[in-house]
């Protein structure tokens, strides 16, 4: 089974305390799903239509496992906490083999 990357890119922080609340909360919450925080913070260089704010990205054995965490009671208590603090999106790709 191919591991799976959770993707967080943000457009705007628009309230670094929540940001910071949620950013410890929803690592703990991540880590115990396991999944593994392997790039995080402003992106070296951006093309295209690419914005310079915080990208995370995450990784998990597999699709099933990387959405258990975003739906898991943990990880919604973190994300309650950060609210509309952000304007961001995340994804969850698959890996090639």
């Amino acid at each position: 089974m191919a591991k799976a990357y959770w993707v967080a890119t943000y457009r705007a922080i628009k309230n670094p305390d929540a940001m910071a609340a949620y950013a410890n909360v929803s690592r703990q919450a991540i880590e115990a799903a396991g999944g593994r925080v392997i790039a995080r913070g402003i992106p070296a260089a951006v093309f295209e239509l690419g914005q310079m704010e915080r990208v995370v990205l995450i990784e998990f054995d597999n699709v099933a496992s990387a959405k258990a965490a975003y739906e898991s009671p943990a990880y919604k208590a973190a994300h309650d906490l950060l609210g509309d603090g952000a304007d961001r999106d995340i994804r969850i790709v698959e890996a090639v083999e």
